[in-house]
């Protein structure tokens, strides 16, 4: 699961090849899912139970949470599930749909529950658990907050196919936008009536002056056993156009690169300007949406292209210069 070689860096440096920026999210998360996995090593050593340090993500749509823990999950060999904390609150049998989520870790991990017992399970939305007298709701946030308490925690849950499987060495990632949690950390921060000298760590008082408090997320709605069970806070940034750029082109597994393989084996070379990655930026920035239309976009533009490319073996190689301009097949003479 983690072996002596890997340490906080080394998984920091595996993320970077999958996932563009977010520099302190990332080292947030290898500390903490490091310290994790270390602390059950102990536990197994007969040394005590764990303290368990679940995480909490807070960023934008599209800057990466989940494409962060999937990485993760993948480096470390783990099962993952994500859950959806709006459509835990859509539903009467919240404690059902729990158990459902735990029953797709287990089948993730091939039915196999001690593997499961090490997986990482992604709630996300988690914000929208706030209490709301504008949404109708089947039922309230801050139920679905307090049911999820004890599967954090740690307790033995049985599942429908009548095993039993125990959370308590689960890690526990939730995410969510929390929009309007700036304007709370604004009113609220500041540590301008410590005295400072020369001496002193501006940088550490800065760290302080950033960190999202507890008392932040009460304000905002979270209640505050369930923001206990969330002791690591890491904040992810917007991403920028430079940011969504390399997203599309740098990553081992960039769509880019994906679609360079996929004509390469048509026997056709393809190659994108600059510029129509900037293109598509610009118009992802205007969707508001992050990361998460690229994709999307990327594709429009590939589809036409790749339509004709398959039934023409004369095309060797396919040049796009821009995003509003029709691209270049070049043909063999």
């Amino acid at each position: 699961m983690l072996s002596k070689e890997t340490t906080p860096s080394v998984i920091v440096n595996y993320l970077d090849q999958y996932v563009i920026g977010q520099d302190d999210a990332k080292k947030i998360l290898a500390v903490a899912v490091y310290s994790h996995y270390r602390k059950i090593s102990t536990f197994r050593q007969g040394d005590g139970a764990i303290a368990k340090s679940n995480v909490l993500l807070i960023g934008s749509s599209g800057t990466g949470k989940t494409l962060l823990c999937e990485t993760l999950s993948r480096m470390l060999a783990v099962p993952f599930v994500t859950a959806d904390a709006t459509s835990l609150a859509q539903t009467k049998y919240v404690n059902e749909e729990i158990e459902a989520v735990l029953q797709r870790l287990v089948d993730k991990a091939d039915a196999d529950v001690e593997k499961a017992r090490f997986g990482i399970v992604f709630i996300d939305e988690i914000d929208k658990l706030k209490a709301s007298k504008a949404e109708a709701r089947v039922i309230s946030g801050e139920s679905v907050q307090h049911a999820l308490l004890k599967i954090m925690e740690g307790a033995p849950v049985k599942l429908k196919s009548g095993q039993y499987i125990d959370t308590g060495n689960i890690l526990f990632i939730c995410g969510g936008a929390f929009v309007g949690l700036d304007n709370i950390m604004a009113k609220t921060h500041g540590f301008g009536f410590i005295s400072t000298s020369e001496g002193d760590n501006q940088n550490i008082l800065e760290r302080l002056n950033k960190r999202v408090k507890p008392t932040d997320l009460f304000e905002f709605g979270l209640i505050p056993e369930f923001t206990g069970r969330l002791p690591i806070i890491a904040k992810f940034q917007d991403l920028s156009r430079d940011m969504l750029v390399r997203i599309m082109s740098v990553p081992k597994n960039s769509i880019y690169r994906q679609f360079i393989e996929i004509f390469r084996a048509e026997g056709v070379e393809l190659r994108i300007s600059p510029k129509v990655f900037e293109q598509i930026s610009e118009i992802a920035i205007e969707y508001k949406t992050g990361a998460r239309s690229l994709r999307g976009i990327f594709e429009e533009l590939i589809t036409p292209i790749l339509y004709v490319v398959p039934d023409n073996p004369d095309i060797f190689r396919v040049e796009i210069t821009s995003l509003f301009e029709d691209p270049c097949l070049l043909r063999r003479t």
